[in-house]
């Protein structure tokens, strides 16, 4: 710290010219690169620490390790030195190994020669090590060197600290400062407004006499904006000239500058000089814009002669160029009509379909386009799908024939009867009863017809003669209600409804229906077939039912009748459609439901899949349109 100051304080002394400590420290204070730093760090470090024969300083350069500086200078390290050195790097501590010297005449004890070695750090990071090689002392004065090598290792971590805070701070100020120009775009309405507010700020902070953005349409660069300027000739030879050398630096794909530095990469750069030439411009730049390894436009920067591009300009130019290009490219393409958003996109695709890459999409693209020759050609068997339900074609329904009680119901609902099999018997003992009642007044009044015509009582014989026919009658009618007292099925066939098994002795109802019976063999199919379907549907047309409780096993029908009156269900309206069964399943029951489809014809399967969706946008359009 002494010795710095005193350079930097500039001590005029003579004697300061020729002391070699002096020298050191104005060098060491004077070093502006990492050779020359280490250099002096190293010689000034030996100078302290008496009997020092040879040093070495390691640092860490990427990612490994290498000799800095060497002490004497232009003199190797001795390999026990760099025995040592890798040690301490790999046990990160301070190391003093001593080793053995010669002993003289008269030396009581020998004396050690040390070879001493110390890691650097910074921030908490490995950075180098440095070794030393001192003569014969005691272990106490090794111990010292030790101490003058961690304090001067101070110096090396704080010039680290110093280099990596510049360098942060040297790409801090560059990225905010292209932040700043990008953002200069930002918060126009209009493209052209955002663009010429970029360019501007691109010249005015770099100093430069124009700027001129472009971009790539048609293979060649066509200029959108040019700084400090709301107007601007495209047919100019000025602009020409600057597009000329544009798409040099987009055909290249690289920054051009002309003059081109001495330790400039060869490249083709005449029209940028053709432009400096015949517009008496002093430093020309051109940055291509480029997004993903395509080159979206270019940004040209015109600089006076007194004021050429340095590295860090150059640097910052191709920054600015990679960020502000595809974010302004993107703007630019917002702000465009929306037929040429149409056209641009077409020609992508057709670009993507056309060239060698994207497989993925032109194997889509294939498969689609075949799909769409399949829909187009392609037809199938067009059906009209409703809910369906088995009805039998007779339902033969037996009634009470008289009022009285349930006296037996072997029969219920579900049973399958033969014909003549009892279903029910009505309780027939008071019939039985009024019979012999009626009976007997019978007898009575016809013994009393007898005695009136013995005696010639014609008035008499007719009232007893009327009385004698109502008593017949009531005897006949209680006759005819005790035949029919026995319910029986009238075919062989299956109860659909009824069940007096619950209710015997139950008084019953003259006409009350008490049963009725289906035969097994007659069936037809009921279809309620939708409104949008029920033109479709014709007379002998044929279909196929599967029922629910036998999906493996559809059967035909044929159709028989359209019934022209419709019924709301669930919010739509229904036809109802009878149809006849082709063949019939033992299994079969009535009530059983399933799914009929009725065949209509073969239709391209396109229209079958879309001919709801048309129907439904037709309704639409006749519904709103005027």
């Amino acid at each position: 710290m002494d010795g710095s100051d005193i350079s930097l304080r500039g001590d005029r002394r003579p004697s300061a010219l020729h002391d070699p400590d002096e020298l050191l420290w104005r060098q060491f204070g004077e070093a502006t690169s990492a050779e020359a730093f280490a250099r002096t760090w190293l010689a000034l470090q030996c100078r302290m620490i008496p009997g020092t024969t040879s040093a070495v300083l390691v640092l860490k350069s990427g990612d490994r390790f290498a000799p800095a500086a060497f002490w004497p200078e232009g003199r190797r390290t001795r390999p026990h030195l760099a025995e040592i050195a890798e040690r301490a790097l790999r046990e990160r501590r301070a190391l003093v190994v001593p080793v053995p010297q010669p002993q003289h005449d008269g030396e009581a004890t020998p004396r050690l020669r040390y070879d001493v070695a110390r890691p650097i750090e910074a921030d908490g990071e490995l950075v180098g090590v440095v070794a030393v090689d001192v003569s014969p002392r005691s272990e106490r004065d090794a111990d010292a060197t030790v101490r003058q090598l961690q304090w001067g290792g101070a110096w090396l971590e704080i010039a680290r600290l110093r280099g990596d805070t510049s360098r942060a701070a040297v790409v801090r100020d560059r990225l905010q400062t292209v932040l700043d120009l990008v953002a200069s775009a930002f918060g126009h309405e209009r493209f052209a407004s955002a663009a010429v507010a970029f360019v501007t700020a691109v010249s005015t902070r770099l100093g430069a006499d124009r700027v001129t953005l472009a971009f790539v349409r048609r293979g060649r660069a066509r200029t959108v904006a040019v700084s400090h300027s709301a107007r601007f000739s495209r047919s100019s030879n000025l602009v020409r000239a600057i597009e000329l050398a544009m798409d040099e630096a987009i055909d290249q794909q690289a920054l051009v500058v002309w003059p081109q530095p001495l330790d400039w990469r060869p490249q083709v750069a005449r029209a940028h000089a053709e432009l400096a030439r015949q517009h008496a411009l002093g430093t020309v730049c051109t940055a291509p814009l480029v997004e993903g390894g395509r080159v979206l436009g270019a940004l040209t920067v015109e600089r006076p002669a007194d004021q050429p591009f340095d590295a860090v300009t150059l640097e910052l130019l191709e920054v600015l160029a990679g960020l502000a290009g595809p974010i302004l490219e993107r703007a630019r393409r917002d702000d465009r009509w929306i037929g040429a958003k149409l056209a641009d996109a077409a020609r992508g695709l057709l670009r993507r379909i056309a060239g060698p890459r994207h497989l993925g999409l032109k194997v889509s693209l294939a498969a689609a386009v075949l799909v769409l020759v399949f829909l187009a050609t392609a037809t199938g068997d067009f059906r009209v799908s409703s809910n369906a339900a088995l009805e039998p074609v007779i339902r033969q329904a037996l009634t009470a024939p008289f009022q009285g009680y349930v006296g037996e119901a072997p029969a219920r609902a579900g049973d399958v009867v033969k014909g003549g099999q009892l279903l029910a018997r009505l309780d027939d003992r008071e019939l039985r009863l009024n019979r012999l009642k009626w009976l007997s007044q019978q007898e009575q009044l016809t013994r009393q017809y007898h005695q009136a015509m013995a005696v010639r009582n014609a008035a008499a014989v007719g009232i007893l003669t009327a009385q004698i026919d109502q008593a017949k009658a009531e005897v006949a009618l209680l006759d005819y209600n005790l035949a029919h007292t026995r319910l029986t099925a009238p075919f062989d066939g299956i109860v659909v409804a009824g069940d007096l098994s619950q209710s015997l002795a139950a008084p019953v109802e003259r006409g009350q229906v008490l049963f009725e019976v289906a035969p097994l063999d007659a069936y037809r199919v009921v279809l309620q077939v939708n409104e949008h379907d029920i033109a479709h549907v014709r007379t002998a047309q044929r279909g196929t039912l599967v029922l629910t409780g036998a999906p493996a096993e559809p059967l035909p029908f044929v159709v028989e009748k359209i019934t022209p009156v419709s019924a709301s269900r669930e919010g739509y309206n229904y036809f109802r459609v009878e149809a006849r069964l082709a063949q019939r399943l033992e299994r079969l029951r009535p009530g059983m439901e399933g799914v009929g489809k009725v065949e209509i014809d073969r239709r391209l399967l396109v229209w079958i899949w879309t001919r709801q969706v048309v129907d439904w946008v037709r309704l639409q359009l006749w519904k709103w349109l005027p």
